[in-house]
């Protein structure tokens, strides 16, 4: 079983643009042929593909604004880092001003009465109680922590144009089939109202033909709806309407047993492994809390430029009328009594720890639940298809088979149009399954932390490296040094036109065949 459930999926992105297997697969359902097969050669008016579901996701990577938001996030985060360096490192000011003595009891008169000053002051921390290098370790953590969350809104991103790329073909498939079933039920309600009119039918062949078209309008005006969704919900994600799109390639690396699946995912997902950065950032924060109740050292040395402007009255005895004068020290501040606030930081840091701690388990299980569920999902809908590619061929002969029998009055027009609507829900419920095992693999792979750019090949153009930006600025000290001025990069889908619900028609040759109008409907036998 587990065999044949990844050869359909080594075929299913191949085969999620065909509506259903060929009418002339008519083999038995008990016999072993579980992979889907490649789509039949399109229709002559079929339109080639022109997208790629590597193309959507190179643009959405590009120009989506929640993924490129992200990227901005991670970069404030990593000014973090230089922010706490900044705490350790030498400081200068410089000062300068203009006093004038406007009264003095003790002057004598002789005095200067006027001053200019201009100085400079450097202090340099020496120690600070493990505050500054525990605010760094803190901040190079979270940074760690910010990329791992970076890497999940990307997997969230692919996911959602994965979603957005097959909802899109899934619909396109199921208006086709819908279109179909109009055309077909068409011919039928005319070819019925022929055999009305010659006397082979009753009034009642052609009410019933006349309902089952209307609720066939019915669905496929519905089926149009979801379709124009589908498309808008593309441009939302992608930033731009879907072309003609390919099939999508076969996924890699998905695994062999829930085991494996769970094991990788512990290992790789960048969610959990963002829960725990956090929780090491959040112990380096007690430490740095901690350091509030500790002494801190520090060098200070200042130069000051005097000049009296030309107010002394006795220069001998006041000496010159400039100068310049230097200090330097050693400064010890030593906390006594600030209130509780130090140990109140302690213990909100330490708080927090405890709440890190515990998200870490919270993720932890929420990894290993998403894994699972998926890997459930990925593999009941392997099996859905196995089920509703038996079920498409079994309706298909069904309908053979009733149009032969109704050729020699054994069979009604409703038997037909039952036939007829049990191949449409078949064929329906084929598609689906075929969109929803491949939004279930690629679900799995994101889970297990396998739907990164890199993991997807999607190094053909320039991938983002958020290492660049934070090798940039964590050694910044220079007070002048800013970015440039922030501009949006994502586009605008205000200017996309409307979707609307046009197909390029693909006809299947068993719906057209026309309904036998050389029969009668067999005599009802009262009982």
């Amino acid at each position: 079983m587990k065999m044949r459930m990844m050869r359909n999926l080594m075929f299913l992105g191949a085969s999620l643009l065909a509506i259903v297997p060929a009418a002339a697969q008519t083999t038995s359902a008990t016999q072993d042929a579980p992979t889907v097969r490649p789509p039949a050669p399109p229709a002559s008016n079929s339109v080639a593909p022109s997208e790629t579901l590597r193309d959507a996701m190179v643009q959405a990577y590009k120009t989506n604004p929640g993924i490129l938001a992200s990227r901005a996030d991670l970069r404030a985060t990593d000014e973090n880092v230089p922010i706490a360096k900044s705490s350790g490192l030498p400081g200068a000011t410089a000062t300068s001003g203009v006093t004038r003595s406007i009264y003095d009891t003790s002057s004598t008169g002789f005095g200067p009465t006027t001053q200019a000053t201009v100085g400079t002051n450097i202090s340099v921390p020496v120690y600070s109680g493990g505050g500054v290098r525990n605010q760094v370790k803190a901040a190079e953590t979270r940074v760690e922590a910010g990329r791992a969350t970076l890497r999940t809104n990307e997997q969230q991103l692919f996911t959602d144009v994965v979603t957005v790329y097959l909802n899109v073909i899934r619909d396109e498939a199921i208006v086709r089939l819908n279109q179909e079933n109009v055309h077909v039920l068409e011919v039928n309600l005319q070819a019925t109202r022929d055999r009305f009119e010659v006397g082979d039918l009753t009034r009642t062949d052609v009410a019933q033909s006349e309902a089952r078209l209307a609720l066939a309008q019915s669905q496929l005006r519905s089926a149009e709806a979801q379709l124009i969704s589908s498309r808008e919900n593309y441009i939302r994600v992608v930033g731009s309407p879907p072309a003609s799109l390919a099939s999508p390639p076969q996924l890699p690396n998905l695994p062999a047993d829930v085991g494996t699946a769970v094991s990788t995912a512990l290992k790789e997902n960048p969610s959990l492994e963002s829960a725990q950065r956090a929780r090491v950032a959040s112990r380096y924060d007690v430490g740095a809390a901690r350091a509030g109740t500790l002494p801190r050292v520090s060098l200070t040395l200042g130069s000051n430029y005097y000049n009296y402007l030309g107010t002394v009255g006795n220069p001998a005895l006041y000496g010159s009328n400039d100068g310049v004068a230097l200090t330097g020290g050693v400064q010890l501040q030593l906390p006594l009594f600030q209130g509780g606030r130090p140990a109140a930081q302690v213990r909100q840091a330490q708080a927090r720890e405890s709440q890190a701690i515990e998200n870490v388990t919270s993720t932890e299980r929420g990894v290993v639940a998403q894994t699972r569920s998926a890997y459930a999902v990925w593999q009941s809908a392997m099996r859905v298809i196995d089920s509703t590619k038996v079920a498409v061929q079994a309706n298909q002969l069904s309908l053979e088979g009733v149009r032969a029998e109704n050729s020699v009055g054994s069979r009604t027009i409703l038997d037909i149009l039952n036939a007829e609507q049990e191949l449409l829900n078949s064929q329906v419920q084929y598609v689906t399954a075929q969109r929803d095992a491949y939004v279930a693999g690629f679900a799995l792979l994101a889970s297990m932390g396998k739907a990164e750019a890199e993991d997807l090949g999607l190094d053909g153009g320039p991938l983002y490296d958020p290492a660049v930006h934070y090798k940039r600025v964590k050694n910044s000290f220079w007070d002048w040094s800013t970015g440039p001025a922030p501009v949006a990069e994502g586009t605008r889908t205000v200017d996309t036109p409307a979707q609307t619900a046009l197909t390029t028609p693909m006809v299947d040759p068993l719906l057209q065949q026309p309904v036998d109008t050389t029969r009668p409907n067999p005599p009802v036998v009262k009982k």
